[in-house]
């Protein structure tokens, strides 16, 4: 008999299912909001609204691409955190009730977790994942760690940001720059076509491997602030260039730590790229050369697994499956990881 999971994914402001049936992808419905763009950022309760509006469809839209039943599932998976509270209670409690009308069993799944097992959602057989123990880099917009990851759950966070994350630093110096929201994907784009030598930055010395982004979004600020006051067209005509240093600047940041953990770890033979900001072309490139110039094996996450997606949280819950580590249903979300 076959291990069926439905995963469902509602920590921020997309709403997703999915279907992993065996460790194989069935399916994988995202639903995404766009009524958050006129504000330049994601409204907390317009994000549990269209949740509430999207998770009925889009996991009956899963069930169907993937071709059972309701009946079929095995199991349940959902986000319990972290992420935006109103948003997480909208797919728990779905979850809950689903759970309890077709009698199965109700499986917790760390957000953060998902991502760095998404380098397991198998789409055919030739898919190639990652050997334990690995390191993996987690760069999200409110997440920037490095994770040894010793079995589908077992993980040691050894370094993470003090105060922002790095994709927190593309979306806040995207959006001063007048570039819409989300700003990420916007700065890839003009960095393409820009010199990334043209402009400096602050880089942070933090202790350790402990990462920092708060200084470098002050530098960018201060740099726009001062040469605005020169020239008023000087970001319009810049932003290539400045797309491209502050992405340089970023991608450093991260390297620089992520090969002092590589050596602290020389058993680690495997690096790994996770979370929304490993969609950056940028930082794909640079963990590839990174990896390649160390004799490394990099895994750089397919750009449909880098967001946040409900084939990661269904994955994640399989291996909980498999080991019984089910949750009870007064379980509860949560918005931050408490360190």
């Amino acid at each position: 008999m076959s291990d069926i999971i439905l995963g469902i994914e509602s920590s921020c402001d997309d709403t997703s299912a999915a279907v992993i049936k065996d460790g194989m992808l069935m399916s994988n419905v995202i639903a995404g909001q766009s009524v958050h763009e006129a504000y330049g950022g994601v409204v907390p309760e317009l994000a549990s609204r269209a949740h509430q509006q999207n998770i009925v469809p889009v996991v009956s839209e899963a069930i169907k691409r993937a071709g059972i039943e309701k009946s079929d599932l095995s199991a349940i998976a959902f986000t319990a955190g972290p992420g935006l509270i109103g948003s997480l209670l909208v797919g728990t409690s779905f979850a809950k009730g689903l759970s309890i009308a077709l009698g199965i069993p109700l499986i917790n799944v760390n957000h953060l977790h998902g991502h760095v097992l998404s380098h397991f959602i198998k789409e055919d057989e030739t898919t190639e994942v990652p050997e334990f123990p690995y390191m993996c880099l987690l760069i999200s917009g409110g997440n920037s760690q490095i994770i040894i990851v010793e079995n589908y759950n077992k993980m040691s966070i050894i370094g993470q940001t003090i105060d922002d994350a790095a994709g927190e630093a593309f979306d806040k110096c995207a959006k001063v720059m007048g570039l819409p929201y989300p700003g990420g994907p916007y700065i890839d784009r003009l960095a393409a076509e820009g010199d990334s030598s043209k402009f400096k930055f602050s880089k942070p010395h933090i202790p350790g491997l402990d990462y920092s982004f708060s200084g470098l979004k002050t530098s960018f600020l201060y740099t726009l602030r001062d040469e605005l006051k020169k020239n008023p067209e000087f970001i319009e005509q810049n932003k290539a260039d400045l797309a491209a240093s502050l992405q340089r600047t970023i991608i450093d940041i991260l390297l620089d730590k992520l090969d002092k953990a590589v050596k602290l770890h020389p058993e680690i033979k495997q690096i790994a790229i996770g979370g929304g900001v490993s969609a950056n072309s940028g930082v794909r490139a640079a963990i590839a050369d990174y990896c390649k110039l160390h004799g490394l094996k990099a895994f750089i996450p397919k750009r449909a697994f880098t967001t946040d997606n409900a084939a990661m949280v269904a994955i994640a819950g399989y291996f909980k499956y498999l080991e019984k580590d089910f949750c009870a249903l007064d379980i509860v979300p949560f918005a931050r990881v408490e360190v």
